[in-house]
């Protein structure tokens, strides 16, 4: 009887630990067309920034939509850019001045068809200024991510230009919006990229799908480049049915985590298909959610407990038609509980994010509530208890501070800071001449201590400085890589 009272008292912490977060609340906007949230992040209030496209306002055919509102999802204000065609937004970043970026494509202006749309948008919604890429055909950024010295990464697909058909396309630019470079990637049949994502050694990962490459029909392809955009590696992952990845985050051990659907595996029709890799590309493994009807993975990342939270919808489980779908698994990709949020309709989720009070943030478009045809929908969950194992149960400081241990070392560190209160942060590597290294955290983080891996294994041996920068306020450490 002893043994059994021990046993269940040393499981109760992960039973309480597997169990989904509450909705707190959830807010819809748009008008009578259809008018659907393709991308949402947090802003430096607590608020929420949401793009995506509107065909009930606008100058025309379907336009830019951002939406900003406070930290209880009430609205602040709603922005439209456009002309008389097609524009949309897919992704949202944060800029360095506390401003937005909102990437996309647009038929209104721009070389052709289609093309890259970029437009900086201030904190009262006045357009700051927008820029264009492509060709003569069609040229659609499906991601947009910021990079180390507060330039973009705008990642998706172009027919202009490349090998033959749709290849991935990789714009770099600075901070003004201002193009620094761009590459394709891919064969002679359609390869097309949905998620970019700058590395820890300045390089990128993009990700999408492949048939030029592959095990067949349509497969993962992730493709790895330098600082400068040359290719590293590529790796596909897939059956022989249609597999697409729709997103991709580097992990704190410093391999991937790739997240779409996959019909040659799983339950049946499209099921959720995660993937994890090491830090050369080479699969670690793979699981799948789902049941017996669609259900498609649009975002995943890394939570604080090492496991993974992913968003999409499903059309096997919930109220009916297609829900919001939340599912949260371990470290090894183990699910430890998944929950639908929806109604009678179509409720599709394109984005989740992780939340500073340690919850979650979905965002997509309903049917089932608002005004008519699609709307936006945000749906805002309780703190996830696995988000309190290395923050919310730590002391919070008074002060600023940096750390590294082992110092010296080979060739990995751990570096380890401290917040006094909520900040948004940047934690640089430079070398002794100033450059940067590689970007080691980045965004709003809560106040209390963290700890994130820096691996030199890539580079020679000599002197390093990690430099903290929140709030206004830097801390610096000497970093010493012996070899």
């Amino acid at each position: 009887m002893k043994t059994l009272m021990i046993v269940c008292l040393a499981s109760l912490p992960a039973l309480l630990f597997a169990q989904p977060p509450d909705s707190l609340w959830s807010r819809v906007f748009g008008g009578a067309g259809n008018d659907e949230c393709t991308s949402i992040l947090q802003t430096a209030d607590s608020g929420y920034i949401l793009g995506g496209w509107t065909g009930s306002f606008g100058a025309g055919g379907i336009d830019v939509w951002a939406v900003r509102t406070n930290a209880n999802g009430d609205g602040v204000w709603s922005r439209t850019f456009g002309g008389s065609e097609e524009d949309a937004c897919y992704s949202v970043a944060l800029a360095a001045d506390g401003s937005y970026l909102l990437a996309g494509d647009t038929r209104s202006f721009g070389a052709g068809y289609y093309d890259y749309w970029l437009v900086k948008v201030g904190e009262s919604s006045d357009s700051i200024w927008s820029r264009t890429f492509g060709g003569s055909g069609l040229d659609r950024c499906s991601s947009i991510g910021r990079t180390s010295d507060n330039g973009y990464l705008l990642g998706g697909n172009t027919i202009s230009f490349g090998a033959g058909n749709t290849d991935f396309w990789l714009v770099k630019t600075d901070a003004t919006g201002e193009g620094l470079f761009s590459y394709t990637y891919g064969g002679h049949e359609y390869d097309e990229c949905y998620s970019v994502r700058q590395t820890s050694d300045g390089g990128c990962v993009l990700a999408g799908y492949t048939e030029s490459f592959g095990a067949g029909n349509t497969d993962f392809w992730l493709v790895k480049t330098s600082a400068n955009g040359d290719s590293v590696w590529s790796r596909t992952f897939g059956g022989s049915q249609l597999d697409v990845c729709l997103s991709v985050e580097q992990t704190s051990g410093g391999g991937y985590i790739l997240a779409g659907y996959t019909f040659s595996f799983g339950a049946g029709g499209a099921d959720f298909w995660l993937v994890k890799t090491d830090a050369n590309g080479n699969q670690l493994w793979s699981r799948t959610f789902g049941g017996s009807g669609d259900d498609r993975c649009n975002s995943v990342h890394q939570t604080a407990d090492g496991g993974y939270i992913l968003g999409g919808y499903t059309e096997s489980f919930g109220a009916g038609g297609a829900d919001f779908w939340l599912v949260k698994t371990d470290a090894n990709g183990t699910e430890l509980w998944n929950r639908t949020f929806g109604g009678s309709g179509d409720d599709l989720c394109h984005a989740v994010i992780r939340t500073t009070d340690g919850g979650y943030m979905l965002a997509g478009y309903t049917t089932s509530f608002g005004a008519g045809n699609r709307d936006f929908w945000m749906v805002k969950t309780g703190p996830d208890p696995a988000n309190a194992t290395d923050e919310l149960l730590t002391l919070v400081p008074s002060s600023l501070s940096l750390s590294a241990f082992p110092n010296p070392f080979n060739p990995s560190a751990t570096i380890s800071f401290s917040l006094s209160r909520e900040s948004g942060i940047t934690l640089v590597v430079f070398d002794l001449a100033g450059g940067s290294v590689m970007t080691l955290a980045e965004g709003r983080w809560r106040a209390g201590k963290h700890s994130v891996p820096f691996d030199g294994s890539g580079l020679p041996s000599g002197i390093y400085f990690a430099r903290l920068t929140a709030a206004g306020t830097q801390a610096t450490q000497k970093l010493l890589l012996l070899k």
